[in-house]
């Protein structure tokens, strides 16, 4: 029996796909693998039994990777399950960003008591009027889930979409329509393109990338979009740009209190996610990671873990290893085996950063007296039996 946690509100359609094998508990220290959304994780005790932590959504700022990863904890996150959710917010925010349709509604709610509202409307309606986005130029950098998703929808809202994405992959090129133009240089897009989306996660290389040089080299009355983090926008340079005019639209989902009072900047509280879809394919997503990582060993998702998938084990027996990524890990994982007379049926090793994962498929049962013997050799930080 598998135990887990949820550290916040899971979707209830999510948690629906464990099966009877697992159970959930109130109590993390019981916890095989945790459940978690917004809670921070930092300063938490990571219990020694812990072996998975499943983020249902895209960032993990709130989690130590790095101490789950030494502490042989597999960390997944969910990425592309709340991009629709994000995309139409980022959609509804180029429209609200070209025509004041916010002032407009303010307007009539400060009115609604003049009797001869329809004829002073028709008469204030110039002071709300703004520009279509069809045939504008859009600038997108970072083509990842949501990138595509706002690029294709863009162009089919007629507009001249520009991409930026040094690290684009192969399945994100094939999800792209070919009306996309693909950028080398970034700088073209802060040059040439009357609103720009920034969709690209929070690294040392990314954050404060739109920065005051950024910032001039772009077009007068430009609109920018955030909805990725806000570390990745120097704020203070971006408030006199919309002081001065430069910047014309600032459309961000993370209220602080730099932003929420300079002028021009419509804020939204971090709704990119919030809508009972992404919630839902967010904590389905997690579950089924969760699920065959618990059962099978297999490894999708991971951000601090060699993605691994080998299927379900037709063996005798599986073990999968958590390890530093040094030298001579393989060959003294094969040794104990080898002296303890097993044959190795299938084994698969990949590395990510400072850390391995080994799977070792083997054509009869492993003992714990094996399983303790490997756990002994240094540099292994977790060695589970799977079957």
């Amino acid at each position: 029996m598998y135990q887990y946690n949820c550290l916040n509100n899971i979707s209830k359609i999510g948690l629906q796909r464990f099966n009877d094998s697992y159970e959930e508990t109130p109590n993390i220290e019981d916890a095989d693998a945790v459940l978690v959304r917004s809670a921070k994780m930092h300063d938490m005790e990571l219990p020694s039994k812990l072996l998975a932590v499943a983020r249902a959504g895209a960032g993990v700022n709130n989690i130590p990777l790095d101490k789950c990863a030494d502490a042989g904890i597999v960390v997944f996150n969910t990425p592309g399950a709340n991009a629709n959710a994000v995309k139409e917010l980022v959609l509804s925010s180029l429209f609200l960003a070209s025509r004041d349709i916010i002032g407009g509604i303010d307007w009539v709610k400060a009115n609604k008591n003049d009797p001869d509202i329809a004829k002073t409307a028709e008469k204030a309606k110039s002071k709300f009027a703004g520009t279509e986005i069809t045939g504008k130029k859009l600038g997108i950098i970072g083509l990842g889930a949501i990138g595509q998703m706002v690029a294709n929808a863009a162009v089919s809202l007629g507009m001249d979409v520009y991409g930026y994405d040094p690290f684009l992959s192969v399945d994100a090129a094939w999800n792209l329509s070919r009306n996309i133009r693909h950028i080398n240089d970034v700088n073209d897009i802060y040059r040439n393109c009357d609103f720009i989306t920034v969709h690209v996660p929070a690294l040392s290389s990314t954050k404060g990338m739109i920065s005051r040089e950024a910032i001039d080299m772009m077009k007068d009355g430009v609109v920018l979009l955030n909805y990725a983090r806000d570390v990745l926008v120097d704020e203070t340079a971006l408030v006199e740009a919309l002081k001065a005019g430069k910047v014309r639209k600032y459309m961000t989902d993370f209220a602080n209190p730099v932003v929420v009072e300079a002028p021009n900047a419509i804020v939204t509280p971090h709704l990119g996610a919030s809508t009972e879809e992404a919630e839902d394919n967010c904590a389905k997503m997690a579950v089924k990671e969760l699920r065959e990582f618990l059962e099978n060993g297999n490894i999708i998702n991971s951000v601090n873990y060699p993605n691994m998938n080998n299927g379900v084990c037709t063996d005798a027996s599986r073990i999968t290893i958590c390890h530093k990524n040094i030298k001579d890990m393989i060959r003294q994982f094969a040794r104990v085996l080898s002296d303890e007379g097993m044959n190795i049926a299938n084994m698969a090793n990949k590395s990510r950063g400072d850390y391995a994962y080994t799977m070792i498929d083997l054509e009869t049962p492993i003992t714990l007296q094996t399983l303790t013997k490997i756990r002994s050799i240094d540099g292994v930080l977790r060695a589970r039996i799977i079957k």
